[in-house]
């Protein structure tokens, strides 16, 4: 039987994310859904989805400006 890696939530929803931006699903310059919706579409706390945005910032997928959201950066790859 094999076993999942045990990781948090918000590192498999910043995962999940992460395949939709290096897939194309989502595009350079595309912008997230808020914290709440973020959380609605991944069945997770708005916490959760607040701190999955930081990991992705973190790793250098997206940028979040005041007042206007986040949005996906350009990376290596694009």
């Amino acid at each position: 039987m094999e076993h999942e890696p045990i990781e948090y939530v918000y590192v498999q929803v910043a995962d999940a994310i992460e395949r939709d931006i290096r897939s194309g699903r989502l595009p350079v310059g595309a912008r997230l859904p808020n914290e709440r919706d973020l959380g609605t579409q991944h069945g997770v706390a708005a916490g959760t989805a607040r701190r999955a945005v930081q990991e992705l910032r973190d790793r250098g997928l997206v940028v979040t400006l005041p007042n206007k959201g986040t949005f996906v950066r350009p990376t290596d790859g694009s």
